[in-house]
């Protein structure tokens, strides 16, 4: 279970008599689905014209919001690479996972003060996010010009000989005044001075310098690859070394990235539930949206065209061409990876 549609419905003389007779519809008669209570202090509302003023500002934050732990924990799976099977466990809430902070969402009046108005606690949020957003911008450029840099020299040094740097195969000892060295597949090695390395073979070649333009050409027609090589032992160690310091510093940024990304993950996440809040199984979805519909039907008639795929507007509400329902309604994903 990874989606949750968050409603809210109006009160009959008690908010309890409301959840039984949202229970008694979808769960006690139907088994539609499974109902959690969503607890929200009394918050500082205002004004109506401040409440429509500030519609629009909270679906924006709300997808903004959203996107930011979507990428976060994307980011996370990518960093962990080979141990992806183990994302999952690291996207906590508040130390406990999703769907066990979502059911039992209580609000955080430490960071976000209900004493506060709806619009300076979308601030303290806005704010609060956009920052994470930042800083995982920097950190991410960081670590994937760090991590590009250690796959381009690991990719030097691996795939044939057609490519790959030869600074590890061939010694110095291999070399007198001039030589020319060639690869070519397997199947193609004549017997002599050759060296087979998995599917090529290397071969030394010595020659006069006004005949390496022939050579070159005959070796071409036959399907020879000729490179260059020049031994340069300072040039090796120095690749050598770069390859060790990046490793290390890739290992020595890996732990501490990968806490700043739990911790930030489920800021952001707390933060989107948050939001949630401030805005006032699929074969049974179809089913569930028509015992809500009938429950709460008479709360709106213009609804009915909603349901029939026709476009509304409401000014300062910007609900046109978007869900709308008789009841309050957002939908909460936390299937948040994208695993391609």
């Amino acid at each position: 279970m990874t989606e949750f549609w968050l409603i809210s419905a109006p009160g009959e003389k008690t908010c309890q008599q409301t959840w039984d007779k949202l229970m008694t519809a979808t769960t006690r008669t139907n088994n539609l689905s499974t109902n959690n209570k969503f607890n929200i202090p009394d918050l500082k509302v205002g004004t109506l014209d401040v409440l429509v003023g500030l519609s629009d500002e909270l679906a924006k934050l709300d997808a903004f919001v959203e996107s930011v732990v979507k990428k976060v924990a994307q980011y996370m799976a990518d960093v962990l690479e080979d141990s992806r099977d183990k994302v999952q466990e690291n996207l906590l809430a508040n130390g406990v996972d999703l769907v066990t902070y979502v059911t039992r969402f209580q609000w955080d009046m430490a960071k976000y003060p209900i004493k506060q108005s709806l619009k300076n606690i979308s601030e303290i949020i806005s704010k609060q996010v956009s920052q994470i957003d930042n800083d995982l911008k920097a950190r991410a450029s960081a670590y994937n010009n760090l991590k590009g840099n250690l796959q381009n020299l690991e990719r030097k040094n691996a795939g044939s000989l057609l490519t790959r740097s030869l600074a590890d195969i061939v010694k110095k000892e291999d070399f007198n005044k001039l030589y020319r060295l060639a690869a070519h597949l397997r199947d193609s090695c004549r017997n002599g001075g050759a060296t087979i390395y998995k599917d090529s073979g290397l071969f030394t070649v010595t020659l006069f310098r006004k005949a390496i333009d022939d050579f070159r050409l005959k070796a071409r027609e036959n399907k020879f690859t000729v490179r260059d090589f020049q031994y340069n032992e300072e040039e090796m160690k120095a690749d050598k070394e770069e390859m060790t310091r990046l490793s290390t510093d890739k290992k020595k940024q890996f732990g501490p990235l990968v806490r700043w990304l739990k911790v930030n993950f489920s800021e952001a996440f707390i933060a989107w539930i948050h939001i949630k809040a401030l805005r006032p199984n699929k074969k049974n979805m179809k089913k569930l949206r028509e015992v809500l519909y009938d429950l709460y039907k008479h709360l709106d008639s213009s609804a009915a065209a909603i349901i029939d795929q026709s476009a509304m507007d409401i000014p300062g509400l910007n609900l046109s061409q978007q869900e709308y329902y008789p009841y309050v309604y957002y939908k909460i994903d936390c299937n948040l990876l994208d695993f391609k």
